[in-house]
């Protein structure tokens, strides 16, 4: 069974969803994958991964890295999986590329490449995003592309954190809102 909550953001209302092991899903109101895998059956309740991941949210939003992490659970394919887990380790304040991402899966692998486009789906299909930080991922030349809650939200999330870079920009045929 999957439970739901919401929470207001500075960007905006966000839908939360949690099953028994943790949080499954992390939306922007009316992002492109909004509420993509959360199940037909569902009911409002406010588990102890959603109020894990509402406290995680107050003290990330508020500017500050938060110094636990609420408890989540990842569901999709194993690529997914793997990318997803290299999201994770993306320090705070800091960016990586599709690229760079594509040739770290590949050495875990033991593959001699890995195509950065493929990183690009797994990453813009993560279900929990902020807290799988897919917004720290950009182009390999600066471009701020494939977030899935819209270009505004990454641009404010990298902010927040300092990691945003002058060098930065919006592409003219962006994958993302």
């Amino acid at each position: 069974m999957q439970y739901t909550s919401t929470y207001e953001s500075p960007l905006g209302r966000i839908l939360l969803a949690a099953d028994d092991e943790g949080l499954t899903g992390l939306w922007f109101d009316k992002e492109k994958y909004y509420a993509l895998n959360l199940a037909p059956e569902h009911e409002p309740k406010e588990t102890s991964a959603i109020k894990e991941t509402k406290r995680w949210l107050d003290v990330y939003f508020s500017g500050k890295q938060p110094d636990f992490f609420p408890p989540i659970h990842m569901i999709g394919s194993a690529f997914q999986r793997d990318v997803w887990n290299i999201l994770l380790a993306i320090p705070y304040g800091k960016t990586t590329t599709y690229g760079a991402i594509a040739q770290q899966l590949a050495k875990q692998r033991g593959l001699m490449r890995m195509s950065a486009q493929a990183v690009g789906g797994a990453v813009g299909h993560n279900e929990i995003s902020i807290i799988i930080p897919c917004h720290r991922v950009v182009g390999k030349n600066g471009s701020l592309t494939g977030y899935a809650g819209g270009i505004d939200k990454k641009t404010y999330l990298l902010k927040l954190e300092g990691g945003y870079q002058e060098t930065f920009f919006v592409p003219k045929h962006s994958t993302a809102p």
